[in-house]
């Protein structure tokens, strides 16, 4: 990783978000000062205080520890998702400070280890974070960066002395660019981002780059009937995946009475009777990836099973919070039309006769105007959608774009509404549901406990 020797102190300017948090936690272990500023207080950054990190939460130069301001012996890590006018990030950069973006001290992990890289518009995190667990439970182990937080560890970051590590590469901002990948997953091209790419073509252009950056002798595990052009250096071999086709799939699948179980088809043995710990139907595509990358790195056949089998899950992640005879509760942090339809399917196929019910709070202005036809289309796979108003996050408003484009352009037979995320809570206490889903990636999911509480009285 980023070399340490001469370092005494870290700073991150954008402390509190996930993938930030799992640096913060690599730093911390290494017992130096770590600190940082971010926009709001949130779990995570309480936690990661808990844990021994000075955080703040005003742009303020002067709020910066003392030990922090030694241009010599400081780290600067920032995300890029912080503005440029960021006065605290200005000042770093003013006065000559070692500044990095988390990809980059990431990237020098995968020169140092045998980078497991999972990359994708959605699926990343399910997927690194189930082979993580398979790793860190076999005979090989593995350190570990995710893009969430691991039921199984109650953290998104795992250290180890293993020559593996499992890192999420994350696409926005082109920040996988960054890593060496010894191996890599790549689960979807779905357009994302345009933002910042501007179109379907460049960011597809941005996945055939990553390609490119696999170590040789190294291997490249994508899934079956992507758009994209792989452009690997000699010696990678590459494979294919799916649920249902691929040199890596699925046969047998059985789902019944709330358990699901397949058997996978391996150009290096097939293992039968996989169990899925967290059994909802995406996660047999999931974790046929991971399975297929941990595999790749040496697994055995029973390390396969006994990691799938106590899997349980990443928080936000189909993460069921009531789960009984009468009501369903649960958050996924689907965002994406793709993710949503995933989300949707997956649901169906475990609740073939209830009604299932989709609270969404769109995320970003620019991703509601391009896709707002397309989060209308996957949203009317279900029975009801109730809609909140969009999470800017780092966005200012776009006239005409609000969740009304989505409301106007669901299907005909769909129950809908439309509510503000301050009356939520008063919403659900006066209906019933059956099966609800709270989809998003902004800050409707703070509701969620309470929600659950609402329903499960009922």
């Amino acid at each position: 990783m980023t070399d340490v020797s001469s370092i005494k102190a870290v700073y991150f300017v954008g402390a509190g978000g996930i993938g930030m948090s799992a640096i913060a936690r690599y730093f911390l272990s290494k017992g130096i000062l770590v600190a940082g500023y971010d926009k709001t207080p949130s779990a995570l950054t309480t936690q990661l205080e808990k844990e021994g990190m000075a955080i703040h939460y005003d742009d303020n130069v002067n709020a910066v520890p003392k030990g922090c301001l030694d241009k010599n012996n400081t780290l600067v890590i920032y995300t890029p998702a912080i503005p440029e006018s960021h006065k605290e990030l200005s000042y770093f950069k003013e006065n000559g400070f070692r500044i990095e973006k988390r990809a980059q001290v990431l990237g020098s992990l995968t020169r140092s280890h045998k980078g497991l890289c999972v990359a994708g518009t959605h699926g990343k995190t399910s997927t690194s974070t189930m082979c993580a667990h398979i790793l860190h439970g076999s005979h090989i182990d593995c350190n570990a960066f995710l893009g969430g937080i691991s039921k199984n560890y109650g953290t998104n970051y795992i250290l180890s002395n293993s020559d593996y590590v499992v890192i999420e590469a994350d696409e926005f901002d082109r920040s996988f660019h960054w890593l060496s990948p010894w191996m890599s997953v790549i689960t979807s091209t779905d357009p994302d981002h345009l933002d910042i790419y501007g179109t379907k073509e460049s960011y597809l252009e941005s996945f055939r780059h990553y390609t490119s950056l696999i170590q040789p002798g190294g291997a490249l595990i994508i899934h079956t009937g992507l758009e994209m052009t792989v452009d690997v250096q000699p010696d990678v071999r590459i494979y294919t995946y799916s649920r249902n086709d691929g040199d890596f799939h699925a046969e047998n699948v059985r789902i019944d009475n709330g358990t699901i179980l397949f058997d996978m088809i391996s150009p290096l043995g097939n293992v039968k009777d996989v169990e899925l710990g967290q059994p909802v139907p995406i996660n047999i595509e999931n974790g046929i990836a991971a399975m297929a990358m941990a595999q790749l790195s040496g697994c055995t056949a029973e390390e396969l099973r006994d990691g799938m089998k106590t899997y349980s899950g990443v928080d936000r992640r189909f993460d069921f919070k009531v789960k009984n005879d009468r009501h369903v509760v649960l958050s996924d942090y689907a965002h994406h039309p793709k993710e949503i339809l995933q989300s949707a399917r997956s649901l169906r196929e475990l609740y073939r006769d209830r009604k299932i019910t989709a609270m969404f709070q769109p995320h970003l202005y620019t991703r509601t105007r391009d896709f707002y036809k397309d989060f209308a289309s996957a949203l009317s796979l279900f029975d009801e959608v109730v809609l909140c108003e969009i999470y800017p996050a780092r966005e200012k408003p776009i006239e005409g774009v609000t969740s009304k484009i989505i409301y106007d352009n669901l299907e005909d037979g769909v129950e809908k509404s439309m509510i503000k995320k301050a009356d939520v809570i008063e919403y659900v206490s006066q209906r019933d549901f059956d099966v609800l889903v709270v989809l998003g990636a902004g800050d409707l999911d703070n509701y969620v406990p309470q929600i659950a509480k609402i329903i499960e009285s009922k």
